[in-house]
């Protein structure tokens, strides 16, 4: 189930970088573009959602060492 959970935060997080790219490059937020300003409820949305993805995501740094070790184990 944590796979799914994984996927669908990463893709975001992917888009949140994606938009920051944009706007480091061309000044242009395409999520404030999308969804009426930066301050509108939906844009909010969308960058509180990048931030805890941003939040979930770090966690994978620990657990794909454990996957790792646990696959290890496993075959040895």
């Amino acid at each position: 189930m944590n796979h799914i959970w994984d996927k669908i935060f990463l893709a975001l997080l992917i888009i949140g970088g994606l938009n920051w790219g944009l706007v480091g490059i061309f000044e242009f937020d395409l999520v404030a573009w999308l969804f009426g300003g930066a301050a509108s409820v939906l844009s909010r949305i969308v960058y509180i959602l990048v931030a805890i993805s941003a939040i979930w995501c770090s966690t994978l740094l620990f657990r794909l060492g454990d996957e790792t070790s646990e696959e290890i184990r496993a075959v040895g």
